[in-house]
């Protein structure tokens, strides 16, 4: 696989559009999370999934225009999907008792 390989872009720009999906839907999730002590605390829990967006999913689509950039955006996008991964089975737990 060459360096420049489009299948690189390709998996950069698909594994950053699923985790921009997933993000936006966890904004979905969240407001219809019950109220709690009705403080809005449960709004938190977008901060660690707003820095993985920031730090690991936008640059992974930024970088997929690129052909030079190819194998550090695919790397990128994978980390984002392991992050989100993580994040979500730690926030469901919490919130699912």
């Amino acid at each position: 696989m060459s360096i420049h390989s489009p299948i690189l872009r390709t998996i950069a720009l698909a594994s950053g559009s699923a985790g921009t999906l997933f993000w936006i839907y966890t904004f979905y999730w969240i407001s219809k999370l019950p109220t709690g002590d009705g403080t809005g605390f449960q709004w938190i829990a977008e901060v660690p999934l707003t820095a993985v967006f920031i730090f690991l999913t936008f640059p992974a689509l930024a970088l997929s225009i690129s052909s030079r950039t190819g194998w550090f955006a695919a790397i990128l996008g994978i980390l984002n999907l392991a992050a989100f991964a993580t994040l979500w089975l730690q926030l469901s737990a919490e919130f699912a008792h």
